[in-house]
C-alpha cells in the first residue's frame, strides 16, 4: 500500500508530474505498482478507462507474480463491492490465465468473482485433465462435488434475486435454472459411472485396452463411449447395463449404435453368450425398437462371418422371447 511518506517525497512527485505530462497510462500505473501504490494504480486505471491490456500487464501480472493477488482482490472489492466496475478487467484476466494454462490461479479468481458457472467449468477441467484411468478419476471425485456446490450456490443466488429488482452482474456467466439442474444430474451420473468403472478396474474385470478415457462432460460421441465402456467392463453385461441405459436416456443418444458397438466388441472377444445377454437386456429395457435386435445381430455378422450358426440362432431366439 502506498505510504504517506513517499507521496510527499519531492522526487516521487516530480516523477509523477513528468509521467502524467508525457508518459503512457501503462507507465504511470507501473510506477504506482513499483512504489506499492496499488490503490492509486487501480483508480488511475478506472479514471482513464484504460484498456484491459493495461490492467493485465501493469497490475494483474505483477500482483500474482509478487504474491499479492489477495491484496489486489481486497482492493477491487473495497473500491467497488459489487465488482461491476472491474468486470471487463476480471474477464480479461480469466482469459489470460486460461491461455497460459494457469488454472489454479484462474479458479481462485473465479471464486473471488463469485462466477460460479465458470468456476464449475474449471472444476470439470481439474477432474478430467491428465487422468489415464478411472482409478485416477476415482481419486479426483472431490472436483465433482465442487462442481455441484458451485451450481447449487448459483441456483440459490438466482432464486434470491428473481424477486428483486433486476441486478446487473453483467460479467458473470449466466445459465437457465433448467440447464443448471441438467448439469447437476450429469455430475450425479458421472459420479456413479466413476464409482462403477473404478471398481471394475480395481477388481480386474476391466478388459478394454483403448487409451481414451471418456466422460459425460464430452460430446455425444464420447458419452456413447461411456455407455459402451460401462456395459463391457462389468462382471457381465447385466451389471453395467442399467447405468448405461440411463446415460442413453438422459442424453437421448442413439441406443442402437451403442448396442451395436458393444456387440462388435463382444464378437472380437468371442464372448458369444454375452451377446445373448445383451439382446436380453435390450429386450427387457422396454424401449427397444422392433429392429434393434436385428441390427445388433447384423452388426455381429458383419464383424465376423465365422460366428457359429447355433450362436446366431440362440441370439435370435433370446431376443424373440
Amino acid at each position: 500500500m502506498c505510504e504517506g511518506k513517499i507521496q510527499h517525497n519531492s522526487y516521487y512527485q516530480e516523477c509523477l508530474f513528468y509521467l502524467h505530462s508525457y508518459g503512457t497510462n501503462l507507465a504511470i500505473i507501473s510506477f504506482y505498482m513499483r512504489h506499492d501504490c496499488m490503490r492509486e494504480a487501480l483508480l488511475h486505471l478506472l479514471n482513464k478507462e484504460s484498456p484491459s491490456e493495461v490492467f493485465i500487464e501493469g497490475i494483474f501480472i505483477p500482483s500474482y507474480e509478487s504474491g499479492k493477488l489477495h491484496m489486489l482482490e481486497n482492493l477491487l472489492e473495497t473500491i467497488d463491492p459489487g465488482l461491476e466496475s472491474w468486470g471487463v478487467y476480471l474477464i480479461a484476466a480469466c482469459k489470460y490465465l486460461q491461455r497460459k494454462n494457469y488454472y489454479h490461479i484462474l479458479y481462485e479468481l473465479q471464486q473471488f468473482m463469485k462466477d460460479h458457472v465458470r468456476a464449475a467449468m474449471t472444476c470439470i477441467r481439474f477432474f478430467t485433465h491428465g487422468a489415464k484411468s478411472y482409478t485416477e478419476l476415482g481419486g479426483k471425485q472431490m472436483w465433482l462435488l465442487k462442481i455441484k456446490d458451485h451450481l447449487k450456490v448459483y441456483l440459490q443466488e438466482v432464486s434470491r434475486s428473481s424477486g428483486r429488482k433486476k441486478m446487473a452482474f453483467t460479467f458473470r456467466k449466466k445459465m437457465s435454472a433448467t440447464d443448471v439442474s441438467r448439469h447437476i444430474n450429469t455430475v450425479d451420473l458421472q459420479m456413479e459411472v466413476t464409482k462403477f468403472l473404478h471398481q471394475c478396474e480395481s477388481s480386474g474385470t476391466s478388459q478394454m485396452t483403448d487409451s481414451s478415457l471418456p466422460t459425460l462432460f464430452g460430446n455425444n460421441n464420447m458419452k456413447m463411449d461411456v455407455a459402451c465402456k460401462v456395459i463391457l467392463e462389468g462382471k457381465n453385461i447385466e451389471e453395467g447395463f442399467g447405468i448405461a441405459f440411463r446415460v442413453l436416456q438422459d442424453f437421448q443418444l442413439e441406443a442402437t449404435e451403442v448396442y451395436s458397438r458393444v456387440a462388435k466388441q463382444l464378437v472380437k472377444q468371442q464372448k458369444y453368450s454375452e451377446i445373448q445377454q445383451l439382446l436380453k437386456c435390450v429386450n427387457e429395457s422396454g424401449v427397444a425398437a422392433k429392429n434393434d435386435g436385428d441390427n445388433i445381430i447384423l452388426n455381429c455378422l458383419n464383424e465376423f462371418r465365422n460366428i457359429p450358426a447355433e450362436v446366431i440362432l440362440s441370439c435370435i431366439v433370446s431376443f424373440l422371447k
